[in-house]
């Protein structure tokens, strides 16, 4: 394959970028208008040609090495239905330098074989040995192998840190291999379900890398539970029970939270966004599973190993955790710490104000594919707008009153501001149904072009009331401007939704109103400055060189809602893993700021190491190739360092430090009504909390009060 080829990726479903003359939208494409017979499911390549500097594609070398193209391209394979000749379709430029044929194959881009993609790559190749100037798009281009590495970099830091968290190279070890196995199993059943429901190879990576994460930090909480269960004097068996039953307890809530925001991805009614969602809620799923299941068994194998060497030996160290020290600090000034962490998350989400939302065409590929080239080629010599053309499309069942409204509204269009032509009407054998191509100035991701979709509706919904012919504007670009302000729409319900559910969820974990209170808008501000951090990258290339970005342009569509839905399930894993160990302290007998203490010194340096795992995870997607993963791996990031050591490991301490003995409070009669689960093994124990002594203190704690 040659080196251009290797640049290539396979387009998203959703695509912008038709020609005049052939407007496509996801799952169909109309016949070209000048075009030959292929099946209109099929595949298709636009093939951009542009002539040697300073002469014409017309002139008689260049236009015999057109045509000697156009036959390699019929011949490159028995798929192919039809091959558009630039010259008799007319789809040379007004300078004659550039011109583009379009490929059509009787099979779906699913089917075309490797010897379809490499003949296709032949011609091509044979076109730019004679001086010819030639790139392409379209799905019938062969998708190469990627170069993204993300998996692989995620998983080295993610050992790295477990090693250094644990000190133990197999208790470092079970979460990795638990989460290769989660991950395995649910890539395989995504694999034998991609075919019957149509899955897309963002939907694969999506649950590949929450897959990764969660089975990663699922895994990291009963290891580390189960080693303080160890270090409090129980055996191995008793150890392991109470892990699984407290930790593994909140694993269960926790991987519940997350499912239940991806599943209500559900809401916003979009088959793509339904099937990510399920599919990524399933990764949950398995990697909740075997975290209960399978970690106890290895823990089983090991029960001294995972141990390490450092916890087998007397300790003589009494320096403090650093989450013990953080956390004094914390409580010496928690009204500044509040206020200066709410400053900073206010100041980083403030970009959010401007967010646009959008769908990827071949102009955000990096500059060194093929079909970003074959992209510029066009808009040189054609104009931005020839990328993104617009359909308007006029039905009535009477003809003549038909052939009316294609009149006004042909004439109306061409003087419309923004629209750079407007192609003749191409109607029906009946006559009574007509197609008018037109095309904007502006690129199909320009918010100008947004504004000439709208006011060509009004003025169709202008001639529809004036002559009573039905007139829609349609076409690849006007359906993504659609998509994108649906997702725009549903992105407040949904996080209403999920804010909600967070809320009396806490409300039935933590027994508490302002602890749940505190937790969902705790998470409403780090999903906002996840927000902002992603418009100033992606959409004002602020720090764009240390992130690899090669172009700018609005957030991918799907982006924003999976955010919210994946960052809402993690917020809630940091707010059970630290919070539930401050109310156990609290309902021991420790004081509220005692409690506090307590809970971070056992929970934040797992928390910690959660939290730099999950980045690490997620970033490393940044490297990936597709706008939507790299896009969604930034956010991501962001929002999970934004969450664990802004608002759950600052903000949570000061809020609960400020509320004292109220923030654990709930009125009776809410406390009788609601059935009480056991996230901190209280009835490991053997007796309720309003039964037990306080805990003794242990020797040597400072007070904070």
């Amino acid at each position: 394959m040659r080196a251009t080829a290797s640049t290539r990726r396979r387009p998203p479903t959703t695509r912008t970028g038709s020609s005049p003359c052939c407007t496509r939208a996801p799952r169909h494409r109309s016949r070209c208008s000048r075009g030959g017979r292929g099946n209109a499911s099929g595949a298709s390549a636009r093939v951009v040609l542009r002539a040697p500097h300073g002469e014409k594609l017309t002139g008689g070398g260049p236009k015999a090495e057109v045509r000697a193209l156009l036959k390699d391209l019929r011949d490159s394979s028995p798929r192919v239905a039809s091959v558009t000749d630039p010259f008799t379709a007319k789809t040379v430029s007004a300078d004659r330098t550039t011109g583009y044929a379009q490929v059509t194959y009787k099979a779906k881009s699913a089917d075309l074989t490797d010897a379809d993609h490499r003949h296709l790559d032949d011609a091509l190749d044979a076109a730019r040995a004679q001086g010819l100037t030639v790139e392409a798009s379209g799905d019938a281009l062969a998708a190469a192998e990627s170069s993204s590495s993300a998996e692989a970099i995620g998983f080295v830091l993610a050992a790295v840190i477990l090693v250094m968290t644990f000190g133990s190279l197999a208790a470092a070890g079970m979460p990795l291999l638990t989460a290769l196995i989660g991950v395995g199993i649910t890539i395989s059943a995504l694999t034998a379900l991609t075919s019957a429901l149509d899955l897309n190879s963002s939907t694969s990576g999506l649950a590949t890398m929450l897959g990764i994460a969660v089975g990663i930090d699922y895994a990291l909480f009963i290891v580390s539970r189960y080693r303080s269960e160890r270090a409090a004097g129980h055996d191995a068996r008793e150890a392991a029970a109470r892990a699984n039953g407290t930790a593994g307890s909140a694993v269960v809530f926790a991987g519940l939270t997350v499912v239940i925001a991806l599943v209500g991805l559900a809401v916003v009614n979009l088959p793509v966004l339904t099937a990510m969602g399920l599919a990524a809620a399933g990764a949950v799923v398995v990697a909740v599973l075997i975290a209960v299941t399978l970690v106890p068994a290895l823990l089983a194998l090991a029960p001294e190993r995972v141990l390490g060497r450092a916890a087998r030996r007397p300790r003589t160290v009494t320096k403090k955790p650093l989450g013990e020290r953080w956390a004094v600090f914390v409580l010496r000034r928690p009204w500044k710490v509040l206020l200066v962490a709410v400053a900073g998350l206010i100041l980083v989400a403030l970009p959010a104000t401007r967010l646009q939302l959008g769908l990827p065409d071949d102009g955000s590929k990096p500059p060194a594919t093929t079909e970003r080239k074959a992209y510029d080629m066009l808009a040189e010599s054609f104009g931005p707008g020839f990328n993104g053309p617009l359909t308007v499309v006029v039905s009535d069942s009477d003809p003549a009153r038909a052939k009316k409204a294609v009149g006004e509204l042909t004439a109306t269009m061409g003087g419309a501001k923004d629209v750079v032509a407007v192609a003749p009407a191409v109607y029906n054998p009946a006559g009574d149904t007509a197609i008018i191509t037109v095309v904007p100035k502006s690129s199909p991701s320009s918010e100008a072009t947004k504004d000439l979709v709208h006011a060509l509706r009004d003025r169709t919904a202008d001639t529809r009331a004036a002559t009573g012919a039905e007139a829609l504007v349609t076409g690849t670009t006007a359906l993504n401007i659609d998509i994108a302000a649906k997702f725009a729409s549903a992105i407040i319900p949904y996080m209403l939704l999920v804010v909600g559910l967070a809320f009396l969820v806490l409300i039935l974990v933590f027994r508490s109103l302002l602890v749940p209170l505190k937790a969902a808008l705790g998470f409403l501000l780090s999903v906002l400055a996840a927000f902002g951090a992603m418009v100033a990258v992606f959409q004002w290339g602020w720090f764009k060189d240390l992130f690899g970005l090669q172009t700018t342009g609005p957030i991918m569509s799907l982006v924003p809602i999976l955010t919210v839905g994946i960052v809402f399930g993690l917020a809630m894993d940091y707010q059970v893993f630290l919070v539930t160990r401050i109310r156990e302290a609290y309902v021991h007998g420790a004081g509220p700021r005692e409690a506090i203490v307590e809970g971070f010194r056992h929970s934040a340096k797992v928390v910690t190491a959660a939290a730099l795992i999950m980045t690490f995870v997620f970033g490393g997607f940044i490297s990936g190739d597709e706008a939507l993963i790299k896009s969604l791996g930034l956010g991501l990031a962001a929002a999970v360092v934004f969450d664990a050591f802004v608002v759950r490991m600052t903000i949570v301490p000061a809020v609960l430090a400020l509320l004292g003995d109220r923030a654990w409070s709930l009125p009776r009669w809410i406390d009788r009504r609601l059935p009480h689960v056991d996230i901190e093994g209280e009835h490991l124990t053997g007796a309720a909390p309003a039964d037990r002594e306080p805990a003794p203190r242990e020797a040597g704690f400072t007070s904070v009060n």
